[in-house]
């Protein structure tokens, strides 16, 4: 169960700094009344930006695919011709 829990950790804070890194997320503060000593923290997901970053990924992901499968038959009919 601990290695499970950290498992999970390890990938939340490798996603973490990923999307900030790629700024997907991003925090900001704001300070309010000057007397009231209130600082308001947003966190900010740029959704779009994820999910260019993600069909980005799967374009590549199909062109490597492709290439191994292109490779992996031409190598399949260079043994059949054996």
């Amino acid at each position: 169960m601990k290695k499970l829990f950290g498992i999970l950790c390890f990938l939340l804070i490798c996603i973490a700094g990923i999307g900030f890194y790629r700024e997907w997320f991003s925090v900001s503060t704001h300070n309010g009344e000057s007397e009231s000593h209130k600082i308001d923290v947003n966190l900010t997901v740029d959704t779009d930006k994820v999910k260019a970053d993600a069909e980005t990924v799967k374009v590549k992901a199909a062109e490597l695919t492709g290439d191994v499968k292109d490779e992996a038959s031409q190598f399949g009919n260079q043994a059949k011709g054996k």
